[in-house]
């Protein structure tokens, strides 16, 4: 960002975008472009993307300018807000394509909608009522009921403070006449991401020029922001550390859950869109496909996997934190870790890479509870049985520690997981505390790299974010995060992942 500033009318522009309402995106909106989109609805979904992304992006400057109790003021909470600044400026600035008469007539040609190569059954029908989905079972379901919709139940929009039931709510009537009055002027007011294009027209070079310009700024900023979460994570220290405190406030704690959860929600537009790129195929009929010809998975469509195998990414995460911990600790084998599965089958439409991710943190808090809670009793077992042994003789790996069960659950409304281990628990008191950002039991925590590096590999434990972050993945396609302890015994942690996929984003 080297001579880059955020200049005064820079600035006027982000906070009149910010004053837009943001638009909504549900899961089963994302997965219409079917897994070898058209080139047209691309177009018209990267149109959407370079208006939407902008309005997320000021809101986002925004408040990182008026983040409480001087956080917006540390150097880290600076280097993030500067980040969005510059990428809201590149995209505004993105040249807009030129529609010609022929072409604005093939894009509003929709009688030949996109067609799937997957099972119809994979993706739910929209209904004729608005604002409901026919399931394959014929069910309708109501997404207006979905309690993703009701901010007022959102613990990540509009809860001060965490998981005591007290919610604040602004007056309806004044949120109603601001949003009335911003409504028309927002650039996605009344736009969808995914409109049906023909799949058999052959597209002018026009439509793949603009794509691949949208593609090409959507990959720089991409990369912009990958260390956001460990550059944030600085800014709160350097908070903490000046204020001379060991907890996050309650408010600093509201605004960082709202802060991930629009990341989140801006990362998983970008990946998609990206992906929904990447997947198109080279059309015969046109020399201007600028993509490649890359092979791409039936069952994906961008990033959102329709018929996800929970079992499959249940192992590869069981693997990656084993692999981490085992290098962590020097263990040649670390703790046995038994999947338990209610059917062999249970498949459902997600985003593999947000449930790999909820998998890999908790999994990993039990693994190292189990070894550190069972480590001195085991050693001590071994000098009980031979009082020759000092616990500096005895080699962690002749240790044998309990296992960690994960069990998968099938339901009508939901796929549930239960990660359960004994790790010795914990105390009724530190429960609320486990869900507040940067804290953690380990005394040293990484070292996290000042100019925003995130080159730096996953730590076994010590950022304190694993559990609040992937809460927020959860709760954002309706899902969520629940965990009950024994102290002196164990832990169980409930992973609630919403199967209906009616839910839409959850947007403040």
């Amino acid at each position: 960002m080297a001579g880059w500033e955020l200049t005064q009318s820079l600035r006027e522009s982000i906070y009149k975008y910010a004053s837009f309402k943001q638009t909504s995106i549900s899961l089963r909106q994302m997965v219409q472009f079917g897994p070898n989109p058209s080139p047209g609805s691309i177009f018209l979904a990267s149109q959407f993307i370079v208006e939407e992304l902008p309005i997320r992006l000021a809101k986002k400057v925004k408040d990182l300018e008026n983040a409480p109790l001087g956080l917006s003021k540390t150097p880290s909470t600076v280097i993030v807000k500067n980040w969005y600044a510059q990428s809201f400026e590149e995209l505004v600035n993105l040249p807009k394509p030129e529609i010609s008469p022929e072409l604005k007539k093939l894009l509003e040609n929709k009688n030949n909608t996109p067609t799937m190569d997957m099972g119809e059954s994979q993706i739910p029908k929209a209904s004729a009522d608005e604002g409901k989905i026919l399931h394959e079972d014929n069910t309708v379901i109501d997404e207006k009921q979905n309690p993703v919709h009701n901010e007022s139940t959102n613990p990540a929009i509009n809860n001060i403070f965490s998981d005591d039931g007290i919610i604040v709510r602004p007056h309806h009537s004044f949120r109603k006449k601001i949003e009335e009055s911003i409504k028309s002027k927002s650039p996605t007011y009344g736009k969808n991401y995914y409109t049906p294009t023909n799949m058999n027209t052959v597209w002018p070079k026009e439509v793949y020029d603009y794509n691949k310009s949208v593609f090409d700024a959507l990959s720089k900023i991409k990369r912009r922001h990958d260390a956001t979460v460990a550059t944030m994570a600085q800014g709160v220290k350097e908070w903490k550390s000046e204020h001379k405190t060991i907890l996050v406030n309650s408010s600093i704690q509201t605004f960082l859950d709202r802060f991930y959860m629009s990341r989140i929600g801006i990362r998983m537009l970008i990946g998609q869109h990206l992906a929904l790129n990447l997947a198109q195929q080279k059309s015969p009929k046109s020399k201007f496909s600028l993509f490649g010809n890359s092979k791409q998975k039936s069952n994906y469509v961008g990033v959102i996997c329709t018929d996800c195998k929970v079992s499959e990414i249940a192992e590869d995460a069981i693997e990656t934190a084993k692999y981490v911990c085992e290098e962590y600790y020097g263990l040649y084998q670390c703790p046995e870790i038994k999947l338990i599965l209610t059917n062999n089958e249970i498949e459902f439409m997600y985003v593999p890479g947000h449930l790999i991710h909820m998998l890999f943190e908790t999994l990993k808090n039990s693994l190292r509870a189990t070894i550190e809670f069972h480590l001195p009793i085991l050693k001590q077992k071994m000098i009980d049985e031979n009082p020759n042994l000092t616990p500096e003789d005895i080699d962690i790996n002749d240790l044998k520690f309990p296992p960690i069960k994960v069990i998968i659950s099938e339901g009508s409304e939901d796929i549930a997981i239960k990660i359960s281990d004994e790790g010795g628990g914990i105390a009724r008191s530190e429960i609320p505390l486990i869900w507040t950002y940067l804290y953690t039991t380990v005394e040293e925590t990484p070292i996290l790299d000042s100019d925003g590096s995130n080159s730096f590999r996953a730590p076994m434990a010590g950022f304190g974010y694993g559990l609040p972050i992937s809460r927020l993945y959860a709760q954002y396609f309706g899902g969520d995060l629940k965990l009950i302890s024994m102290e002196g015994y164990g832990t169980d942690v409930y992973l609630h992942l919403n199967r209906l996929s009616s839910s839409s984003e959850p947007l403040p």
